[in-house]
This record gives C-alpha cells, structure tokens and sequence, in this order.
C-alpha cells in the first residue's frame, strides 16, 4: 500500500504538536500513538528517521526550551522551574538540563540575566 504524499512528515508534525501540547506531562507512548492513530512502533521508527532523534529526546529538548524561557524570564526557583515544566526531581530536571543544553540550569540562568524581564 503506497502512502499519500506528506503522510510520514504529517505524522512527524503532528507527534511534534502534542508534544508542544503535552510537555508538562509524563511521556507515555501508548496516550500518544492512541491520540494520533498510529501503531506506536511505527511512530517511533518514522518519527527517528525524519527528524535523527527519538520521542523521548525531543519531549525532553522541548521541556528544557520551556525551562530556559521560565529560567531567563522568572525568578521561579530551579526546582519550581523544573517542576513546572514536568519533570518530578530537581536533580533529574538538572541531570536533563544539562545534556540537553550544555549547563546547568543555574549557569543558563546566569548567561541570560540580562534577559530577565520584570
């Protein structure tokens, strides 16, 4: 069966939005392919060969974009940062944080203080 023109990047799109939607929450696998009709293999196969990178790392690259913005913009606390955007230990947030971005959230919030808007 061939597929129509656009359906694997629609697909990848549309994983790419729930996870937009659903950062905050625990990432589940089976909620996500349920919520956009797909097998969840094959989810996770089309989305890893279109964009290089798996689920589970872009949700994480997305809550750590999320935690710059709380970080440069707030003065929430780093395990108020961290919670708010999903993660449950400060020290797991901190851990993910860091291999996503390259610092530690509190060095990220230092490199952008003069961002800080009140």
């Amino acid at each position: 069966m061939k597929e129509r023109q656009g359906g694997k990047g629609d697909l990848v799109k549309a994983a790419q939005a729930y996870m937009e939607a659903h950062s905050a929450e625990k990432f589940s696998l089976s909620e996500m392919s349920g919520a956009l009709f797909v097998n969840g293999s094959y989810l996770l196969r089309t989305f890893r060969r279109q964009t290089g990178m798996t689920l589970l790392h872009y949700h994480q690259m997305i809550r750590c974009q999320k935690a710059g913005e709380l970080l440069t913009h707030t003065d929430r606390s780093i395990s108020e940062v961290g919670e708010a955007v999903g993660f449950v230990s400060s020290s797991h947030f901190s851990h993910v944080f860091r291999r996503v971005t390259g610092c530690t959230p509190s060095e990220y919030r230092q490199r952008h203080a003069g961002e800080m808007e009140t």
